[in-house]
């Protein structure tokens, strides 16, 4: 069987309060040690819009000690997959900290999220590739978005250089690729962006645009139906025998819709009859209940 690790796409969010974290908190309350109680693993957003601090990746590392089993995956900074434009003073920050987690055994691997607008071809290939050469010791997932990227060219170029392809669910408008697992080595990544079309539609007409946190966050306000999890459920169920991790994101993250589809997958994809979760999560979701 598969080691899963299942988690969110960040986990600082203030509208996670009192849906997953509670609105009384004490002095010693920390967001993240509260987390990785629940979960094995999370997807840092914050290092794809800035350069953290190593003294903060030394704090990650603290506050996660007493959960044996918790990694983190980094999201490569966006200078690198949407800007592409960085020097080696920005790959010296970020080699730096992926050393301190990998040090620490706390590394998952590095996320590489390439837009829509990042179609299959030479330059693109060529691209990933230099990437890849100075990545080359970190697990890399690459999310590429566009349905041009599905051929058998690109697969071998994944294999060849050892990439993991990643695989997404969004909502499906105009060429986006679709949610098909592709195996390319023994890891999978599965990232869940929600079904929300008509806000993503609108999202991408705001493109280029400054935008506040509510409007950037609502074309992944979407909480999965039960029937949509059960058919998520088969889907990877159906290539986890042929990987020996499966790492799945939920990054539908509004109100704390993320938490809850978090916890309904570990119950359907780790057999779990019940799993451990706050009072919280069950008073704001429900249907969690059946579950806990």
């Amino acid at each position: 069987m598969s080691k899963y690790y299942i988690g969110t796409a960040g986990w600082s969010y203030k509208d996670w309060v009192p849906s997953f974290y509670p609105k009384q908190q004490s002095g010693k309350f920390d967001w993240l040690q509260f987390y990785s109680h629940y979960f094995n693993c999370v997807e840092v957003n914050s290092t794809y819009y800035t350069y953290i601090s190593p003294k903060i990746v030394e704090g990650w590392i603290k506050k996660v000690a007493d959960s044996d089993e918790f990694i983190f995956h980094i999201k490569l900074h966006q200078d690198f997959t949407h800007k592409r434009k960085y020097d080696e003073q920005n790959v010296k920050a970020i080699r730096y900290n992926l050393d301190l987690l990998t040090k620490a055994e706390r590394l998952g691997g590095l996320l590489i999220q390439f837009p829509y607008s990042f179609p299959f071809d030479a330059n693109s290939i060529e691209y990933i590739q230099k990437l890849r050469d100075i990545f080359s010791d970190i697990n890399c997932f690459v999310e590429v978005r566009h349905l041009s990227w599905k051929n058998n060219r690109a697969f071998d170029f994944f294999k060849e250089n050892d990439l993991t392809f990643c695989t997404i669910d969004q909502p499906q408008i105009g060429q986006a690729i679709p949610f098909e697992p592709v195996i390319i080595n023994d890891k999978t990544y599965i990232r869940f962006h929600g079904r929300n079309a008509d806000a993503w539609k609108k999202s991408i007409n705001g493109f280029g645009k400054e935008q506040s946190y509510e409007e950037r966050s609502e074309r992944y306000k979407y909480l999965y139906s039960p029937g949509e999890l059960i058919e998520i459920e088969q889907k990877i169920k159906s290539i986890q025998t042929k990987v020996k991790e499966v790492h799945v994101i939920m990054n539908n993250h509004p109100q704390g819709d993320a938490v809850a589809n978090a916890f309904e997958l570990i119950h359907l994809l780790e057999e779990k009859d019940k799993v451990e979760m706050p009072g919280t999560i069950v008073k704001a979701y429900p249907r969690l209940a059946e579950i806990i």
